[in-house]
């Protein structure tokens, strides 16, 4: 979920002051150097921008600012947060304290080279939260699906509501557009040839990139962006696609005659990681365990389409804007969790077989 980043923004002034604080606190001797960063209340926060920031800001920044007195300082991320992760904690040069990560993509990686900053949490500290949701050192706040998203007016009576009914283009004629990527797609093509979604696990790779050799032709956007995919839809340059359901329900918002097919969706759990060794680690615990909350989670809901993980967050939220929710119980029970294990193993290889597919 990239965003591009204005040199503008006032969080990246910020980050610059800051970095200027950072070099002076690095000249003091430790110990006054330690009390620099004791003295400043503060946390840094990364998370993907744009509507994010507007949900997060309202739903965690500002209660949690208002019941601890510690400030919340907002930064946007990288569209891939695990590099910049490994390298402040590698190098013990912490630009923020805690960031999003995502669960399949993210964190199998990070706990495996001993990453992220042990918070000690488990389910049962959080009851109502799903039960994926919670690891020992990091809390799913909000849960995004990848779905088969189409064009009312291309499909007003028979329209596809499958994987298999996608790569069907006799049946279901039209532009097509995939994501850029192994993640999901290749879930999706072995869905299309009839692979039941509770037995897609280990992922059989020949039989996957078989299946795709057949849609492949049929393809007129592989997009990369979630902006990149919004506008696809919206603009009707194409008729069905593969797409994140914020982004397609964004698309429905500004008045775009699309469907969104939760059946066959891929869902992912998104929240908070505390980089290892930063100074401020206490606060950043505080600050995660704080974002369990129930009535905190429902607010995310106003900004974002995007489901709460703690499901009693519901009880909040209006039941029309609940029905947009991947976490709806109606929506997300035809869905899965990619297996974050299988990608943590397989990743490097899949990437590398797809990126190569893509150009053959």
């Amino acid at each position: 979920m990239s965003h591009s980043h204005d040199p503008q923004n006032p969080s990246r002034r910020r980050l610059l002051q800051m970095a200027g604080t950072a070099a002076l606190a690095g000249a003091l001797p430790l110990a006054a150097s330690r009390t620099v960063y004791a003295q400043a209340r503060q946390l840094i926060v990364s998370d993907p921008g744009g509507p994010y920031t507007t949900a997060y800001r309202r739903a965690f920044y500002d209660p949690f600012e208002k019941a601890t007195g510690i400030k919340v300082v907002s930064v946007a991320r990288d569209s891939q947060p695990v590099a910049q992760f490994a390298a402040m904690v590698q190098t013990k040069n912490f630009v923020w304290d805690v960031t999003t990560l995502t669960l399949s993509a993210d964190i199998p990686y990070l706990e495996s080279k001993g990453f992220l900053e042990p918070i000690g949490m488990k389910a049962a500290d959080f009851p109502g939260i799903m039960p994926e949701a919670v690891t020992p050192d990091w809390l799913g706040v909000d849960v995004y699906s990848t779905v088969l998203a189409y064009r009312t007016d291309k499909f007003p009576k028979d329209a596809p509501q499958t994987w298999a009914d996608f790569w069907d283009v006799k049946r279901f004629p039209g532009r097509r557009s995939l994501r850029r990527s192994p993640l999901d797609t290749l879930e999706q093509a072995l869905m299309a040839d009839g692979v039941p979604i509770d037995k897609l696990y280990p992922l059989d790779l020949d039989r996957a990139f078989k299946s795709l050799d057949r849609i492949k032709p049929h393809i007129d956007l592989w997009w990369t962006s979630g902006a990149q995919a919004m506008q696809a839809i919206q603009n009707g340059d194409v008729d069905m696609m593969s797409t994140w359901n914020g982004r397609a329900q964004a698309a429905i918002d500004n008045k775009a005659p699309v469907k969104i097919v939760w059946n066959q969706g891929l869902y992912s759990i998104e929240g908070w990681g505390i980089p290892k060794g930063t100074p401020r680690a206490e606060f950043a615990r505080q600050f995660v365990r704080f974002c369990g909350d129930p009535a905190r989670q429902a607010l995310i809901t106003q900004d974002l389409a995007y489901g709460p993980t703690n499901l009693k967050a519901f009880d909040a939220v209006p039941k029309d804007r609940a029905s947009l929710m991947p976490t709806a119980p109606a929506n997300l029970k035809g869905m899965r969790l990619p297996s974050p294990q299988w990608w943590a193993e397989n990743r490097t290889k899949a990437t590398e077989r797809f990126n190569a597919w893509l150009l053959s």
